[in-house]
């Protein structure tokens, strides 16, 4: 690159990286944001509030249109805000922007994906694509920041701009890239380049690869003969991808639909080359277990909830009996869900020896009940496995949770329990 090449596309990065909106008309309705990512920006301002009734001044004031032209640069949202008095405040709200790494993990996700690529053009926010670097902001990211003389986390004119801002997120979700730390015009740069590359890969790879077998259409019309079936297509290397699905109201949830989708096709993959469904075994509490386990998180962000409610309506179970089964599922699968869930008489052996070797341990106040054993707020489970799954609740309220990693010996699951 040429030292003038190079100026021009530092002039070009400086440029997308600062971008500012005039003050928006006051808010007709109540809703500040229809999008679920403009949606999720609303939730991180509202879950890290500690006064509900200064949220409540702050959405009169973005809804009265109080808040000038708002300046967003990577981290940074700035905005002059009109307060009770004649001079107005400015107000800032602060955010961490990705690493590099990050960055270039959003990147190669979103150029795999023809569909990802169409959506961001579209502008509309892939759920996939917005879990792969925490795009999204959750409680404790947005950092307040204002020049009037109110303490409060956050005052009034720092949630006016917050709730102000979500309408602009609304209509351009590339805002909230470029607080995260890239501008526009560089991700679809980027994504075309890296578009361009994995293209001419697949061309270099298609054009190397041995030719499918063909019968020729003589012997087909043949009258004499048949000839022989040829072989199967291979199967594919790996399952193939949904589509990325709108968000739209009244639709299902976008997340639900791609982690379904995502799991019918590793599924059939697997039966293709395997011949084997390695669910098919599993009852619909075991199957949904199984699906909330496998997606990230704990249930802190908005889409994440979603999919923890609607699992959990879907089997007639809580959120909270969802969240401690797939507490056990991570402990230990199958086999550690059916430890959560079926009290049984083990055989006299190694339980009858575990308390010996705990009170051995100076351990001695564990109490038996069935196949497990307890003290106020520490609990061991023996499984039909052989193994010893740990457990934790509260001092005397019987409100067991998985902890730790199983173990063959008691007083090793105990340790790992304690982090000892």
């Amino acid at each position: 690159m040429t030292p003038r090449t190079h100026a021009r596309h530092a002039d070009l990065r400086h440029d997308d990286r600062r971008r500012t909106f005039p003050a928006l008309e006051p808010l007709a309705g109540e809703d500040f944001a229809s999008s679920w990512w403009g949606n999720a920006w609303v939730e991180a301002l509202e879950d890290t509030a500690l006064d509900a009734a200064r949220l409540a001044r702050g959405r009169a004031y973005a809804s009265r249109g109080h808040v000038d032209a708002i300046t967003v640069t990577p981290g940074r949202v700035v905005a002059y805000v009109h307060g009770s008095r004649p001079r107005p405040y400015r107000t800032e709200i602060r955010l961490r922007t990705l690493s590099d790494d990050d960055w270039d993990d959003f990147l190669a996700a979103a150029a795999a994906r023809p569909d990802h690529i169409a959506a961001l053009l579209d502008k509309d926010v892939p759920h996939a694509l917005a879990t792969v670097a925490d795009l999204l902001p959750a409680a404790g990211d947005l950092i307040p920041d204002c020049s009037c003389p109110d303490d409060g986390y956050p005052c009034k004119h720092a949630a006016a701009l917050c709730y102000q801002t979500a309408r602009i997120l609304d209509e351009d979700p590339f805002v909230l890239f470029l607080m995260r730390g890239m501008g526009e015009r560089e991700i679809l740069a980027s994504l075309s380049h890296r578009n361009a590359t994995r293209s001419a890969a697949e061309r270099t790879t298609a054009s190397s690869a041995a030719p499918l077998p063909t019968v020729a259409a003589d012997e087909c019309l043949a009258r004499d003969r048949l000839p022989p079936v040829p072989p199967p297509f291979p199967a594919p290397a790996h399952p193939g991808r949904p589509p990325a699905y709108p968000h739209a109201p009244g639709a299902p949830d976008p997340l639900a639909l791609d982690l379904l989708a995502t799991e019918a096709a590793t599924r059939a993959h697997t039966l293709l080359t395997t011949g084997a469904d390695p669910t098919a075994g599993l009852t619909e509490w075991q199957d949904a277990v199984r699906l909330a386990a496998a997606h990230p998180g704990s249930g802190l962000t908005a889409s994440t909830r979603a999919l923890y409610r609607d699992l959990a309506a879907a089997t007639g179970r809580s959120t909270t009996d969802l969240a401690r089964a797939v507490a056990a599922w991570r402990q230990g699968g199958l086999r550690a869900l059916a430890v959560l869930e079926e009290p049984w008489d083990p055989p006299a052996g190694p339980f009858d020896r575990a308390r010996p070797a705990l009170t051995a341990a100076d351990f001695p106040h564990f109490r038996p009940w069935r196949n497990r054993l307890s003290t106020r707020t520490l609990q061991l489970r023996f499984g039909r496995d052989g193994l010893w799954y740990g457990y934790e609740s509260d001092a005397d309220h019987e409100d067991w949770w998985p902890r730790s990693t199983p173990d063959a010996d008691p007083v090793g699951a105990l340790t790992a329990l304690l982090g000892r």
